[in-house]
């Protein structure tokens, strides 16, 4: 029983090593999508003030990530009047903002034809 309790161990340290390094050298090169939306939000609501709501569509481009992300710019009585905008974000390959722009600016209780924004 002695026997087997040490190679028991150390078979899960091997394990617990490979997948660690595996991980932190993966994450540390190129963040994961989860990480880049989370850093995303974070670095357009601190430049501009307002508040993500959610992400609208999210892509790996050949220079870093290209976001859309609806902000709620001014808030209403009732909430179906407050004026929402998509944004355009920009991040480099490690998630980091390089630019962002407004595409359109609506109001929460209207929507508009498929293409319309662009």
């Amino acid at each position: 029983m002695t026997d087997e309790t040490p190679d028991r161990d150390d078979d899960d340290t091997e394990e617990r090593s490979e997948s660690g390094e595996g991980g932190e050298s993966r994450s540390s090169a190129t963040p994961g999508p989860m990480v880049v939306l989370r850093g995303a939000r974070e670095q357009l609501a601190e430049l501009t003030g307002m508040t993500p709501e959610s992400v609208s569509s999210f892509e790996r481009t050949e220079s870093g990530w290209l976001l859309e992300v609806e902000v709620l710019e001014l808030a209403r009585v009732p909430d179906t009047m407050s004026l929402l905008a998509s944004y355009e974000v920009q991040l480099d390959p490690q998630g980091e903002l390089t630019g962002y722009r407004r595409l359109r600016r609506y109001e929460r209780g209207r929507s508009e034809p498929r293409g319309a924004g662009r």
